[in-house]
């Protein structure tokens, strides 16, 4: 069995994969002062409530966008497997089916390159993938297997809640799409702004995505898949047709897909 780990800046998520199925995962707030023995106590009491055995594990794999816990972290998956997790790194990534820039090799996240990776696994094909995290990114893959290139703005969840702690009078509201953009309460007007408004700038930029990605690569747009992933993919799924597929474990599917090249 395989442990996956991706540490993200508001969650850290571990899965257990037995072949290519997930047998259970958690999601654990991140947090940079709990140490590796803490998170190892946690993972552990979730483990034995969820009935799974993590000695039988062989093999574990670790992303990273926190760079302060992948130390803890290489301590817990040595508590739990008894040996390091292989960490997604630069110097892994020849070995990877994708291609980087050479002035990005540093600059993507880890997790965008496991979303990359999947996607490219499951469709060979030019793609993009918008994950919907604490940011929200789209990272665009050619039909030639090269990583085009990234853009980032924050995420559904950051900016409703900087539109909370910085206003006086505003709450905070469900991410849901209100029956209109006319809003006629400080609720309603909230979630217009906010996901009527990310709808438009998703779908805005998914089109000038492709469009810059015909003139780079020659790929058509209409050829594009275009894969939605994340926590928050779903407060925008049922309002847009803009989605070729949604997959909230695309990202851990994308640490397993890596592990087969690197471990």
């Amino acid at each position: 069995m395989l442990l996956a780990v991706d540490i993200g800046n508001t969650n850290i998520v571990v899965a257990v994969f037995d072949k290519d199925k997930i047998v259970h995962q958690w999601r654990i707030a991140t947090d940079t002062k709990r140490t590796g023995d803490e998170y190892t106590s946690i993972i552990l009491t979730l483990s034995r409530e969820a009935h799974v055995d993590l000695h039988k594990v062989s093999q574990s794999i670790l992303s990273s966008v926190v760079p302060a816990l992948i130390g803890p972290f290489v301590v817990v998956t040595q508590n739990l497997c008894g040996k390091k997790p292989v960490v997604i790194k630069p110097e892994l990534y020849n070995k990877l089916p994708l291609t980087l820039p050479a002035t990005a090799v540093h600059e993507i996240g880890t997790d965008l390159l496991c979303n990359a990776v999947e996607a490219w696994n499951r469709f060979k094909c030019a793609n993009i993938v918008v994950d919907f995290g604490t940011a929200l990114s789209f990272i665009t893959t050619d039909s030639k297997g090269h990583i085009q290139g990234v853009a980032i703005a924050p995420g559904l969840g950051t900016a409703v809640n900087s539109l909370f702690s910085g206003t006086a009078q505003l709450p905070q509201v469900p991410l849901q799409a209100p029956e209109n953009a006319l809003g006629t309460n400080t609720i309603h007007s909230i979630q217009a702004g906010i996901v009527l408004g990310y709808k438009g700038l998703v779908e805005s930029l998914i089109q000038r995505i492709k469009s810059d990605l015909f003139i780079a690569s020659g790929d058509k747009p209409e050829d594009v898949k275009v894969i939605a992933t994340g926590g928050l993919n779903s407060v925008l799924k049922p309002i847009t047709d803009v989605f070729t597929c949604v997959d909230k474990e695309l990202t851990l599917c994308g640490l397993k897909t890596i592990a087969e090249y690197v471990c």
